[in-house]
């Protein structure tokens, strides 16, 4: 039972205990929706500021705001306003007015939101109200007492929560204490890490307790901050279009990503690479008013947009990266020339025509200067356990590494780590996440000794969709940005934003 406020009021007035509340999570108002009328996104600078325990508040480093030239202007939740050239907002424990307890069911964590988007699918499917969480890694959470999904494991979470970190302005006068979330605006641009960036912004508090700083941008300006920083400003200039389609319609099909902290994206590797926009230069800033409003699309909504640095002469198909349903524009394919793809039919074979692929220059495919086209590593049993953390010391000494299960592209869809104690199997997108020093799952073993495996592989990233140095090769080539856009997501059409439908 929920008591109205003057109910607990006369409780407390009494010396009667309140009831504690039971929370899954610390609720945050949802961003508004990314349209055409209003394309502007929420990206998160900075997330988990802040204090992890309200108790530590007292020694946490303050959070201070510079501004390149002119004033801060910022205005919080209870209307005080402040200006000044630099902030320092302090932190400082709040007590609630009685004990929260924020219990929940947890699924994960989980490499990828792609991986823990199908996860929360699955209990949706079930009527049960999931959400994606990344207080650290992606996790799915649900309320307490929930039956994790099929194929799944479930664990719970509980804490008393008795204060939560709220903000104080440190100032000449003595601290004042500061209402979230803040408003801020700074004509002057706000310095953030290596850069300056425009806003507005939000102070805001997340699902976990801890802080965000938030910046209100325009998407096409966006687009200016992500696209040097994921293909590189001197790309040819069908290159750079596609990259500024592909961004500008992934950051649309994702803008629900961070919904549970109150914002759409984050700006770094778990989103797209967000920078300074004042870093782009004309021909960046040209690609992006040549494809302004413009996204790929499927079926009149935005595609599952992915891109990476180089697929090592084979694209990935969804499914080789990702659980869930097969896309229809990300299929496995050889990417170069007639003579390259004649030379590699689909699917590989792992005997055969894998081993040619990554041991052979020639016939090369399209980005084959990229420097880790091809590639190779060195992986001992004591580097395979320290990278699976507390999964590894159960598996005590390594002492082999099976590939069970290859995609149509060669890629490792499951590999078998056994050792004397016990027996992992790692898949799909999870293989790269836990083996970081492995550029892509497109690649074959060979044992070197005991508990010593030589990696020889192709290619940086998952491998789906846009091969970043496929197209900069393609577009030296002379190819437009719809022919390299068909290429790396064939049947898709590119429309404006007012032509999509609703949803994802």
């Amino acid at each position: 039972m929920t008591l109205a406020p003057g109910c607990r009021a006369e409780q407390a007035l009494n010396g009667e205990p309140l009831p504690q509340e039971t929370l899954t999570h610390w609720s945050v108002p949802e961003p508004p929706a990314v349209t055409a009328e209003r394309p502007v996104l929420w990206v998160a600078l900075a997330a988990h500021l802040g204090p992890k325990l309200a108790s530590s508040a007292a020694t946490t480093l303050p959070l201070v705001l510079t501004a390149a030239e002119g004033t801060i202007d910022v205005v919080d939740a209870g209307g005080l306003r402040i200006s000044a050239p630099r902030l320092e907002l302090r932190w400082r424990a709040e007590p609630l007015p009685r004990p929260i307890r924020l219990s929940r069911t947890v699924l994960g964590p989980f490499p990828s939101f792609e991986t823990a988007e199908q996860a929360a699918l699955s209990w949706r499917q079930q009527g049960v109200e999931s959400r994606i969480a990344h207080p650290g890694d992606w996790e799915v959470w649900a309320p307490a007492d929930t039956p994790a999904p099929p194929g799944h494991t479930a664990r719970a979470e509980s804490q008393q929560v008795t204060a939560r970190s709220a903000l104080v302005l440190a100032s000449p006068g003595g601290p004042k204490p500061l209402q979230g979330p803040l408003e801020i605006r700074v004509p002057g641009g706000l310095r953030w890490g290596d850069g300056v960036f425009r806003g507005p912004f939000r102070l805001q508090s997340d699902a976990y307790g801890s802080w965000s700083l938030v910046e209100q941008v325009p998407l096409e300006r966006y687009l200016q901050g992500v696209v040097p920083h994921e293909i590189g400003a001197g790309a040819p200039a069908a290159a750079l279009a596609a990259q500024a389609v592909l961004a500008r319609t992934w950051a649309l099909r994702n803008s629900h990503r961070f919904a549970v902290d109150g914002y759409h994206l984050c700006a770094d590797t778990q989103c797209q690479v967000y920078g300074d926009p004042r870093q782009a230069g004309p021909a960046v800033r040209a690609a992006i008013t040549t494809t302004a409003g413009r996204v790929l699309s499927w079926q009149g909504r935005p595609i599952h947009a992915v891109y990476h640095a180089t697929n090592g002469g084979v694209a990935a198909g969804f499914e080789e990266v990702w659980r869930g349903e097969p896309l229809p524009y990300l299929q496995a394919f050889a990417d170069g020339p007639a003579p390259f793809v004649a030379a590699y039919p689909l699917p590989l074979d792992p005997a055969l025509s894998l081993p040619a692929l990554l041991q052979r220059t020639a016939p090369a495919g399209y980005g084959a200067d990229h420097p880790r086209y091809r590639w190779q590593r060195r992986l001992d049993r004591q580097q395979i356990r320290e990278a699976l953390g507390p999964a590894g010391r159960a598996l005590g000494e390594v002492r082999q590494l099976t590939v069970l299960e290859r995609g149509p592209s060669g890629r490792v869809l499951a590999l078998a780590i056994t050792g004397s104690a016990g027996r992992q199997v790692l898949r799909l997108d999870g293989i790269r996440r836990s083996l970081r020093q492995l550029p892509s799952t497109l690649f074959t073993l060979t044992p070197e000794g005991p508990g010593v495996w030589r990696v020889s592989g192709g290619g940086f990233g998952h491998g789906a969709g846009l091969s970043q140095a496929g197209a900069i090769d393609l577009a030296a080539r002379g190819w437009s940005l719809e022919r390299i856009l068909a290429r790396y997501y064939p049947g898709t059409a590119l429309l404006p934003i007012q032509g999509l439908g609703n949803g994802p």
